[in-house]
């Protein structure tokens, strides 16, 4: 492969009964492309754990994966609240997900530490009141 694959997909905020589905669709891409299963779990991993985040949090956003020979690249970004405290949100079992979505089975403050665990590089940029942009890597 010597060009780069894109892929785009938008994600809506609290709709829970898509979540997963831009996640679902890589995954179908990454099987197609006949990339190793490992690589196909880690990166279904990371942008799943996005997406719910921002169905949870941002009141949705954007995914963008990029396949290259060296590495897929995932790119998520939304215009929600922003993360306070990055640091923070980045240990296991924080969570500021309310009740209503904890009921549910979401929000147990697993989001980004799996995807800091499932991708070989990870970025967060986030401004309060504007929004948070993550970029993760997963080499192949």
């Amino acid at each position: 492969m010597s060009d780069k694959l894109v892929f785009r997909f938008d994600v809506q905020g609290d709709d829970f009964t898509s979540a997963g589905q831009a996640s679902v669709q890589v995954k179908k891409n990454l099987r197609q492309l006949g990339f190793d299963t490992e690589v196909i779990k880690r990166v279904s991993i990371a942008m799943y754990e996005g997406e719910i985040n921002m169905v949870i949090h941002a009141g949705g956003g954007t995914a963008e994966v990029s396949v290259t020979e060296k590495y897929i690249e995932i790119i998520l970004e939304d215009k929600g609240p922003g993360i306070e405290d990055i640091e923070k949100a980045m240990q296991a079992g924080y969570s500021t997900a309310p009740d209503s979505i904890r009921s549910l089975g979401f929000g147990a403050g697993m989001g980004l530490p799996n995807m800091k665990k499932n991708s070989d590089s990870m970025e967060i940029e986030s401004k309060l009141g504007e929004g948070t942009r993550i970029v993760m890597k997963v080499n192949i």
